[in-house]
């Protein structure tokens, strides 16, 4: 096994650096990317670690790899994809939690065994957070479980994860040092590890579907504000209920009826969108014919939309299906418009406005000297002053804003989408992955350029790329390089994974390759996958041949087990994920540490089954 190490003072050194930086974790004196910052500083004062490679982190591969994948994530968000592959998700999925979690996790398992799992991360991370705003599931709910199945996926193939691309190379190097009489290694095809891996993408999903409701967090979400929102107009403007989407049966009473004589049959709901099978109105036209097999989005309690559907034959579906994109509370949603006293609107009846056709808006109610107006809005004359209680998308309620004759009163997110842009920001993704995969580009180049055709093609603006980069993730990454690095050079890594195993002693060879999981397990958490690989192959290597094990399968356990990094957010994914769902240290080590002895126990039992 080579010679067994002695600990020094340098040693001792960086390992009370390393007890103070798993201090400042768990301890949360400080926010995460502020205590790696400070380690990173505290490395450089002491000289620990060299001014030239103290701050090499910051232009590391993985560093660059995250802001280009942020970037190329946030261009294929503003081109409409994503909300596209969320609306998909949320057709399959549902909109409960124990249905979405299986689709999402599944998905991104998938994709990322076949790019980095970072990147498949970054990618999701816009469609969780339109899925989270419209079913109301805070986003805390649903990015563990996706990032934590984007870490197992790595597992799936050859490729998935940057230790399993480097694992062959370790095995041919070892193989020039192997002793007499010792077969050489053979080196693992693309899929030799998929059924591994599919096992612990499944045990990932199972997992958060069964314990989810007890080890997830339920804080953080912009969902939030959507329920105070409504809350508001209920009680300033009685406005109450909730979006539904009813479907028009051929033998419906209302087929041949136009918008305007719908709204006046007994009982009936707000109509806010309408779709004829070929595309969807917002606040239809008052002339609009409803026509059978269309759909309709209303407004209105669970009850009276009930009762109106069964009254005049229209199917209420249990969730909006063909309207779930377009009023998604990110595009469209309630909204306070007053008349100014120089609107050159007032004197004129809310027909003769056409507000509709003009301005894309449904007027639910008007709000006049205290009083809330409800009935026969279309007769009324507008006066100086009048709140108009408006539904629109908020790209239509941003045209109103800049126009003098309306005063939009109501906070608002204006977000702007380039679908014309699509097609680059699909040719910036298919570019990255071909760099990727038929190139010998580092990873870093291959996404940059993917981001850098998203921008050049207009698909974002150079701020608006700046403003998708999530900075905590990179200082926070960038910062604990140079632990990792301290870590290993000093030594101190391999003494404490032979004086673990030395402990051991004479024991059977699975308790040896449950140690060497459990120590890559360790060491990922606290420096690069790649070193902890780099360090521990070779060592794995001469103990299983010390043992009479297969030295293969022991290299193999080394690269599969450095993806076993879910007790803090030092991973990758877990830093991007971070800051986006609220998370705490605390949260990680409490779903994570359920997950870290999980994927132990699957990774022992697939790897005595499958080889």
């Amino acid at each position: 096994m080579g010679e067994t190490l002695a600990l020094n003072n340098e040693m001792i050194a960086v390992l009370a650096v390393l007890a103070f930086t798993i201090f400042l974790f768990v301890s949360e004196i400080v926010r995460v990317d502020v205590a790696a910052v400070l380690v990173m500083v505290l490395l450089g004062v002491t000289g620990m670690v060299s001014g030239e490679q103290l701050f090499t982190g910051f232009s590391s591969n993985a560093v660059i790899s995250i802001i280009a994948v942020m970037i190329i994530g946030a261009g294929l968000d503003k081109a409409g994809i994503m909300t596209k592959v969320a609306a998909f998700i949320l057709r399959v999925g549902g909109t409960t939690e124990k249905r979405i979690i299986p689709v999402i996790s599944g998905t991104v398992g998938f994709i990322s065994s076949f790019m980095q799992n970072v990147g498949a991360a970054a990618l999701f991370l816009p469609v969780v957070a339109r899925i989270s705003a419209r079913t109301q599931i805070p986003m805390s709910r649903l990015l563990m479980p996706m990032g934590f199945c984007a870490i197992l996926g790595g597992t799936m193939t050859m490729i998935g994860s940057s230790p399993l691309i480097l694992l062959n190379d370790l095995i041919l190097t070892s193989n020039k040092s192997l002793p007499a009489g010792v077969e050489a290694m053979k080196t693992f095809d693309l899929f030799d590890v998929s059924p591994i891996g599919f096992a612990m993408i499944t045990t990932g999903i199972v997992y958060f579907v069964v314990a989810g409701r007890f080890v997830l967090p339920a804080h953080g979400g912009e969902q939030l504000d959507k329920g105070n929102t409504m809350d508001y107009f209920k009680r300033v403007y009685g406005i109450e209920g909730d979006l539904f989407e009813l479907f028009v049966p051929a033998e419906s009473a209302i087929v041949g009826k136009s918008s305007e004589e719908f709204e006046k049959l007994s009982g009936s709901p707000f109509l806010l969108a309408y779709n004829d099978g070929t595309q969807t109105i917002i606040a239809p036209p008052a002339d609009i014919v409803l026509v059978a097999r269309g759909h309709l989005a209303v407004l209105g309690s669970h009850n009276k939309v009930k009762q109106f559907a069964e009254a005049h034959g229209l199917e209420l579906r249990d969730q909006l299906d063909v309207f779930g994109e377009a009023l998604a509370h990110t595009r469209s949603g309630i909204a306070e418009v007053v008349i100014p006293a120089r609107s050159e609107l007032i004197g004129k009846q809310i027909r003769e406005l056409r507000m509709r056709k003009t301005y894309g808006t449904n007027i639910l109610t008007v709000y006049r000297g205290g009083e809330t107006i409800r009935e026969n809005i279309r007769e009324l004359t507008l006066k100086g002053g009048d709140t108009l209680v408006v539904h629109c998308t908020w790209q239509d309620l941003a045209a109103m804003d800049k126009n003098p004759d309306f005063v939009v009163a109501s906070d608002y997110k204006h977000e702007e989408f380039r679908s014309s842009k699509a097609s680059f920001a699909v040719g910036g993704l298919v570019l990255a992955l071909s760099l990727i995969m038929f190139t010998d580009l580092k990873l870093s180049v291959a996404l940059m350029a993917g981001a850098m055709t998203m921008v050049l093609g207009g698909v974002l603006k150079m701020d608006e790329a700046y403003r998708a980069v999530s900075w905590i993730s990179v200082f926070l990454l960038a910062s604990l390089i140079p632990l990792g690095l301290a870590f290993e050079s000093s030594g101190a890594a391999r003494w404490v994974a032979q004086s673990v195993l030395m402990l051991l002693g004479d024991v059977p060879t699975w308790v040896l390759q449950l140690a060497i999981a459990a120590l890559a397990t360790f060491f990922t958490l606290v420096m690069s996958n790649v070193g902890a690989t780099v360090l521990l192959v070779p060592l794995a290597v001469n103990i299983a041949i010390g043992a009479g094990a297969d030295p293969r399968i022991f290299a193999l356990t080394v690269a599969l087990a450095t993806s076993n990094s879910f007790f803090i957010p030092t991973h990758q994914v877990n830093a991007l994920i971070m800051g986006p769902a609220g998370y705490r240290n605390a949260d990680f080590m409490r779903a994570g540490g359920v997950m870290t002895i999980l994927f132990l126990i699957v990774l022992m039992v697939m790897l005595n089954i499958v080889f």
